[in-house]
């Protein structure tokens, strides 16, 4: 399971990349998605306006502790819990990241709003790619780093 962040706006985006953005449901700078491996084509079409990377399962209970919304921008809480007949928000984490479980299908909405990271993304800024000093594109297991500023 792979995490996506979207790091740069709308200002003279392609319309092709801008599709793709919509369809994995990044429509605004600092939302963050989770994408299956299925969907890795996407993320590498749109990789000058995102980074990506994989997720681990302690920031991913920590991501649906403080930023998980139901429909009508309702947190999660025990009775939601009880209702789904799932145990906690650990279960839930390990279930969405071996792909048992897919968010949308449970009521969760499917972005979660983040801040910006404290102290800024990295020093060449977000128009260079991560390989080389930036923030855009893949950047593995640190994309866990960044998600842990901005959460």
């Amino acid at each position: 399971m792979f995490a996506a962040v979207r790091v740069r706006g709308n200002v003279h985006l392609n319309p092709d990349i801008k599709k793709t953005l919509e369809s994995l449901c990044l429509t605004r700078t600092n939302h963050l998605v989770l994408v299956p491996e299925k969907q890795l084509p996407m993320l590498k079409k749109a990789e000058a306006y995102v980074t990506y990377g994989e997720i681990e399962e302690k920031i991913l209970v920590k991501v649906l502790k403080k930023r998980a919304r139901l429909s009508g921008d309702k947190r999660i809480d025990e009775k939601w819990f009880k209702e789904k007949k799932i145990g906690s928000v650990e279960e839930l984490a390990k279930n969405i990241i071996s792909g048992k479980i897919v968010p949308k299908q449970l009521g969760i909405k499917p972005v979660f709003r983040l801040k910006p990271p404290r102290k800024g993304f990295e020093r060449k800024g977000i128009k260079k790619s991560y390989s080389s000093g930036g923030a855009l594109g893949y950047r593995a297991s640190d994309i866990n780093e960044l998600i842990n500023r901005m959460a």
